[in-house]
């Protein structure tokens, strides 16, 4: 008889230990999902910083390519289909 309520005893204190191992990792889990979400915001304004940094990249290129070739018909070209570009954005974005 003490043979079995000293299993018991075991059994129980493996079981509390599940149950005290199993909060542990829902605890972490809720850490690593907000620390997911956050990284994942940060990663978002990265990208569109990289975006916004190449779009000024092109307008620099564009501009000093103005300077060094005035006159020059590719590069009025390419304006011509930027600004166009920039008209239709700004159409979807007032819709």
């Amino acid at each position: 008889m003490s043979d079995i309520k000293g299993r018991l005893v075991e059994i129980e204190k493996k079981i509390n230990h599940l149950i005290e191992k199993q909060h542990n990792l829902l605890e972490q889990n809720s850490v690593l999902n907000k620390q997911n979400k956050e990284l994942s915001l940060k990663l978002e304004e990265k990208e569109e910083m990289i975006r916004e940094l190449k779009d000024k990249n092109n307008y620099i290129k564009i501009s000093q390519s103005v300077k060094q070739s005035e006159g020059n018909t590719d590069v009025k070209i390419k304006i011509d289909e930027l600004v166009r570009e920039i008209d239709k954005c700004i159409g979807l974005l007032n819709k």
